[in-house]
């Protein structure tokens, strides 16, 4: 059956259309067909350096009390060795599993079985079903959008224990840290283990596959570009949102309610750093609709990159500061406070602001006015691999005529502010604005990569009237 997919997908990927006088292939959608040596290297060090680098942050905050040069420290002085540092390092338990377990299963019956009411009630939310953007086959897949739903219950009835039924502690997360680590690895790797061995047997699209021949590249960077069991069952939506972006102002809850617990109040950092992070992940939540539309539903075939990397990677290096918190408490001053926030909120504001004027002018078609006027835009034309040609327009007024990807611009204004609120005591809160500059960066190259490939001459006109990437009159 695979040999029969990798025919068949051979010949669809000499299917070229010659558009404005330019050779292009909708194979360039999505990740590559072929591997070079330095994406397969890059690809090989993540595979066995990621996890352990999620376990270096986490253990230093548990035995080092934060400090990323204290355990290479005693190693390199002779004072510990790895394995005392293993030994010190909590196992994985069955009440770890038994909670885990239960937070994946609910959310998946949230995801699955309660199709969305909120759409119903409240003004300007996008929910129910709804439909992804054109797969590089010409497909368009149906999704049920229920995620702030699914929000909205977990949290209330979180809430609710917390208030009123006591069955667990608030502190829960925070004191199975660890345990819940090692549930989060075994299923972020069965997941992409299952997803790749689905895409070489029973994948829901085969023309939506890419093969390479490489396992390490096909295992990280994923075979199929929806995979699906069922109607509505979509592994991308769903890990992509529940369960880790669901968690993760749980997880924030859980570190204010355990920095109460030791030292009896929650520092106005804490609280900053739970406003502004809840704001993002209640963002995602009301435009889940939207996200639909983005690199990650659109280009990104589902495999460890993101499997692996939505139940590890993201819930337990995104919050970093409340962990760092935890461990070591900051009363900003109100001055340093109001700085803080006003620095989060225009990050926000820019970065949903720029957002929002790309879905007006794709839902419009145009027919909009942005900053009080008509937009202005470069048409530009585009064929999948089944020799359908579609339409696009590129706006370039607005925000997105300041640079190309200003929304990334208003998401790094935001990731340093909530790594401005734990001070400048330690680096490893600041992990996250390194870590967003490089994976935002990257994408910008990645997506004007596909763009230059996807639109031909058409993507030159573009980048000629938008000349910057991020910084306008910079990059």
């Amino acid at each position: 059956m695979a040999a029969h997919q990798e025919k068949k997908l051979a010949q669809e990927r000499k299917q070229k259309t010659t558009q404005n006088g330019t050779q292009t292939s909708q194979g360039q959608w999505g990740r590559a067909w072929e591997v070079d040596w330095f994406s397969l290297a890059s690809i090989i060090f993540l595979l066995l350096f990621a996890p352990l680098i999620v376990y270096y942050f986490i253990m230093s905050c548990d035995q080092y009390q934060c400090s990323l040069t204290g355990p290479l420290t005693d190693l390199l002085m002779g004072n510990t060795h790895l394995s005392d540092i293993w030994n010190k390092t909590p196992v994985l338990t069955y009440r770890a599993a038994g909670i885990y377990s239960l937070w994946v299963a609910f959310q998946v019956v949230l995801y699955i079985f309660i199709p969305d009411f909120c759409h119903k009630f409240l003004p300007g939310y996008v929910g129910g079903v709804q439909e992804g953007a054109v797969t590089p086959a010409g497909v368009v897949n149906k999704y049920q959008i229920n995620g702030l739903q699914a929000w909205i219950i977990t949290h209330v009835l979180w809430f609710a224990n917390a208030y009123y039924f006591h069955f667990f502690s608030p502190t829960i997360i925070f004191d199975n840290w660890i345990p819940l680590l090692w549930c989060a690895n075994i299923l972020g790797y069965a997941v992409s283990t299952f997803v790749m061995i689905k895409g070489y047997l029973f994948p829901t699209n085969a023309k939506d596959c890419k093969f390479t021949g490489n396992f390490f590249y096909d295992y990280m960077m994923g075979i199929e570009f929806n995979p699906r069991i069922g109607k509505w069952f979509d592994f991308k939506l769903f890990f992509n949102g529940r369960p880790g972006i669901v968690a993760w102002t749980l997880i924030n809850l859980s570190y204010a309610a355990k920095q109460q617990e030791l030292y009896g109040q929650v520092t106005n950092s804490m609280i900053l750093v739970n406003v502004l992070q809840g704001i993002y992940v209640l963002d995602f939540f009301w435009n889940e609709a939207w996200y639909l539309k983005t690199m990650d539903i659109c280009h990104d075939h589902f495999g460890w990159y993101l499997g692996w990397g939505d139940c590890v990677w993201l819930p337990y290096l995104y919050t970093l500061q409340g962990l760092y918190l935890v461990y070591h408490p900051v009363q900003l001053c109100t001055a340093n406070s109001i700085g803080i926030l006003t620095l989060g909120l225009l990050g926000y504001y820019i970065f949903r602001a720029t957002n929002h004027q790309k879905d007006l002018f794709r839902r419009t078609n145009g027919n909009c006015r942005i900053w009080g006027k008509k937009p202005e835009y470069i048409e530009c034309s585009y064929t999948s691999v089944d020799g359908t040609k579609f339409y696009s327009k590129l706006l370039t007024s607005g925000f997105w005529g300041w640079a190309r990807h200003f929304n990334y611009t208003g998401d790094l204004m935001g990731s340093l502010a909530y790594c401005l609120a734990c001070g400048f005591e330690h680096i490893l809160p600041y992990f996250y604005i390194v870590y967003m500059t490089i994976l935002l960066t990257h994408r910008c190259l990645r997506d004007e990569h596909r763009c230059s490939s996807k639109y031909g001459k058409d993507w030159k006109r573009y980048t000629a009237a938008v000349p910057y990437r991020l910084l306008p009159g910079i990059f």
